[in-house]
């Protein structure tokens, strides 16, 4: 993607099911630690601004820390983490000698040798990058049963609602933010669950049999059920009890994606399945989905279950994630990307008159890369049905059958990306100043004045890059037109779910929609809409009505006018994937507010009409 957006997080989780000499004897003493960090380092894709990790020891005796937690904002914050845990264990090893493959010892005496582990890789929405900010989080407590380690990927669109509930239930929450929110919640009701089986046992027992009564039978499915009623928003959210519980928790429209595997040495969840995959060297047929609306609850014991927390809705999970932010090495995923591309060979066939001769195709890397050779295989089978037709038909032609055979569609690499360049654009404030270095052209394979680029990218965001950087550097090959290409179709409507993308003005899309409106005298329906959008109660989008003034292919050729720069040569022309040809592409995955605004969750809804009112009111904040 051209674009860059934020933020799309990662989980991850492990339960070690078996005693801990099992894995010493079987694998070594790093076996947790090993497979948490392929978990993470395998998902590193969605984790740029930092990345956490939380250990727990079950049934360490008292006097000894069984929580362990590490923080990173480095630049490689995975491997900063797992250098720092490496050094305690290689510090361990030196002093323990022998000692160093006993269970008892290890547990007593080093750090993150425990059965559970949790981490996280985090993209922040807020601009906001110190390390308070990062996962996991940590809610503490006397009491091993109430000590709670949360991490997750996820947004709430109602966090305002959350945040009256939780001072109406008596709380003093130390920031109005939705992962302090949630946490706080789920702690609420875990206490009333503690003090509960308290009040329970407390006649028949003594304080320290009830506390390991009370490990044994909180009852996590009772706590979730309670605490997430009220959620509104995407979200896989992921927990560690000090008594060695564990849970992942899915939105009921399955918004945001979680997936599991679990045999009888170990139960793994992370956010995506390439990543359990390589980890433990199965097939992607042993991975299970969370269900939405469910939770993975694992016991202290070791026992794993999904339960019904919400009630299911329609399945909506994101397609943006097949599109760019999930790792294109799952095969369904990779199948998708490429039936992206191969759906928009009708468009880009007619954006280039049918003159194959006189174009060259190329694609913008790195995640557009698939769609391209999907892009290709299809201009390839129409190449072939021309041959056919010729051929076998006898339809007529100007040029000799051995030209015909012989022909094969012009592929160069034309935009190159310098990887290293792009880990230093932070911030909106410093990204356009360098933006404009992070690509470069390779030269001399375009006909100067009468080839047509043709050039695919994922998706289209604010247009920024192609309009400061790429289009200018394609114009310098010398081409007649530039035909950009993405295989997403037009981002029209901000995310809410846990994609920061909440200020309508960002979009390309809508900026060429304002302007069609004033270019046509029809400045007053931006009022009605705002009134609409004041007034409205989140049971609909009316920002919708809007678009619905003008065809896509209007919308489409605004884009173009906008992202062209004026000192260019050539004819400019975007092509879009239309949400029809999405649909077909990734079938089960229709989570498609971004370019259509019909949002899962009232959360949603309300979240697009305040963009709007923002845009309208001139306020450059996010809207949720």
């Amino acid at each position: 993607m051209s674009d860059q957006i934020l933020h799309e997080c990662g989980i991850a989780l492990i339960r070690l099911r078996k005693p801990l000499s099992y894995y010493i004897e079987k694998y070594g003493p790093l076996y947790g630690m090993n497979k948490m960090f392929i978990l993470m380092e395998k998902q590193h894709n969605r984790g740029q601004d930092g990345a956490g990790v939380a250990n727990i020891k079950i049934d360490l005796e008292a006097g000894r820390r069984y929580i362990s937690r590490y923080r990173s904002i480095k630049q490689q914050p995975v491997a900063s983490l797992f250098k720092k845990i490496s050094k305690k264990y290689k510090k361990a090893q030196k002093e323990g000698k022998d000692k160093f493959r006993d269970e008892k010892w290890l547990k007593e005496n080093v750090a993150f040798t425990g059965e559970l582990w949790l981490g996280h890789l985090r993209y922040g929405t807020h601009g906001i990058n110190n390390i308070e900010s990062v996962h996991p989080f940590l809610r503490q407590n006397n009491w091993r049963s109430r000590n709670l380690v949360m991490a997750g990927n996820f947004n709430m669109t109602n966090v305002d609602e959350l945040f009256e509930l939780l001072i109406n239930i008596g709380q003093h929450p130390k920031e109005k933010v939705d992962t302090v929110t949630v946490m706080e919640k789920i702690g609420h009701f875990l206490d009333e669950e503690v003090q509960s089986l308290f009040e329970l046992y407390k006649d028949r027992y003594g304080n320290q049999e009830i506390s390991e009564i009370i490990e044994n039978e909180i009852n996590l499915h009772r706590v979730l059920k309670r605490a997430c009623k009220d959620f509104d928003g995407g979200y896989a959210m992921a927990g560690l009890t000090g008594s060695g519980s564990a849970f992942v928790v899915r939105d009921p429209n399955g918004i945001r994606p979680a997936y599991y595997y679990a045999d009888d040495e170990i139960v793994v969840v992370a956010s995506e399945k390439p990543a359990i995959k390589t980890a433990f060297n199965i097939d992607y047929n042993q991975i299970e989905e969370v269900k939405p609306g469910h939770a993975l609850i694992v016991t202290k014991h070791g026992e794993y279950a999904q339960h019904e927390i919400i009630p299911q809705g329609e399945k909506k999970s994101c397609s943006f994630e097949r599109i760019y932010f999930s790792r294109g090495n799952d095969p369904d995923i990779y199948q998708e990307r490429k039936q992206l591309g191969r759906l928009l060979v009708p468009q880009v066939l007619r954006a280039i008159q049918f003159d194959l001769k006189n174009t060259v195709f190329s694609y913008i890397p790195n995640t557009a890369e698939t769609a391209f050779y999907g892009l290709m295989a299809g201009v390839e089978d129409y190449l072939i049905n021309k041959q056919k037709e010729i051929i076998l038909e006898g339809k007529p032609s100007v040029d000799p059958i051995e030209d015909i055979l012989s022909f094969r569609p012009r592929i160069e690499k034309i935009v190159l990306k310098d990887a290293k360049l792009r880990t230093f654009i932070t911030d909106d404030q410093h990204r356009d100043e360098l933006v404009a270095h992070v690509y470069d052209t390779t030269y001399e394979v375009v006909k100067r004045g009468k080839d047509t680029l043709v050039v695919i990218d994922d998706s289209i965001v604010r247009g920024t890059t192609l309009e400061k950087s790429i289009l200018t550097l394609l114009d310098k090959l010398g081409p007649k037109k530039i035909v950009i290409v993405s295989s997403a179709p037009q981002i029209r409507f901000p995310d809410c779910y846990g994609i920061d993308m909440s200020r309508m003005s960002d979009f390309v899309a809508f900026r060429a929609m304002i302007q069609l409106i004033k270019d046509q005298g029809k400045d007053y329906l931006l009022g009605e809409v705002y009134d609409k959008c004041l007034q409205s109660k989140g049971n609909q989008n009316h920002v919708k009505e809007l678009y619905e003034q003008f065809t896509y292919e209007e919308v489409s050729d605004k884009i173009a006018e906008i992202i062209r720069p004026k000192n260019i040569h050539a004819e400019v022309e975007v092509v879009f994937q239309t949400v029809e040809n999405l649909h077909k592409a990734c079938p089960a995955h229709l989570g498609d507010w971004y370019f259509t605004g019909n949002f899962p969750t009232p959360g949603g809804m309300k979240v697009a009409n305040r963009a709007f009112v923002n845009y309208m009111e001139g306020k450059l904040i996010r809207a949720y």
